[in-house]
């Protein structure tokens, strides 16, 4: 039997291009299991929270559906966008999303409680959800803007 190896095996492979993160004062089990929630549905901050800012998820336009294999998903859009392909790893408190670009979230105990990273490790110009230019500008800023979301809705859920 042939095994494809999952997204987020193959992105732990790779270097990181950019990396940001930040800390919650709450225990490291409660923020993955919010980070980690994701299951077949609409996204949201229940579904999915990584991308429940996205434009397409706050219009209603992006649903998740079960992929093949343990921990698999894609989201889908309304529209002509490729589907995200999604992987789960709850043992490891690990989300890679793979869009235009290719990320991890990860989840680690640390002083403060816990500390969510998130790293990009691939850049898919090719892809068309690819703007060229948006890479290597603004990139980093943003991907700390959206962390800085999330943990926020995190931390108002745990009330920390």
């Amino acid at each position: 039997m042939h095994t494809t190896p999952s997204l987020l095996t193959g992105l732990d492979a790779l270097p990181v291009r950019w990396e940001v993160d930040g800390t919650l004062g709450a225990p490291v089990d409660a923020v993955a299991e919010l980070l980690l929630a994701v299951a077949e549905g609409r996204v949201g901050d229940d579904n999915l929270l990584l991308l429940a800012r996205a434009s397409a998820a706050r219009q209603g336009a992006m649903t998740v559906v079960a992929g093949s294999g343990a921990g698999a998903y894609h989201a889908e859009f309304a529209g002509p966008v490729e589907p995200l392909e999604i992987h789960v790893d709850r043992d490891r408190s690990k989300v890679a999303v793979q869009s235009w670009y290719a990320g991890v979230h990860a989840v680690t105990a640390c002083p403060a409680g816990t500390r969510v990273t998130h790293r990009v490790h691939r850049v898919l110009p090719g892809h068309p959800g690819f703007a060229a230019g948006i890479a290597e500008i603004g990139l980093r800023v943003r991907m700390a803007r959206d962390l800085r979301q999330v943990l926020d809705v995190i931390a108002d859920r745990l009330g920390c």
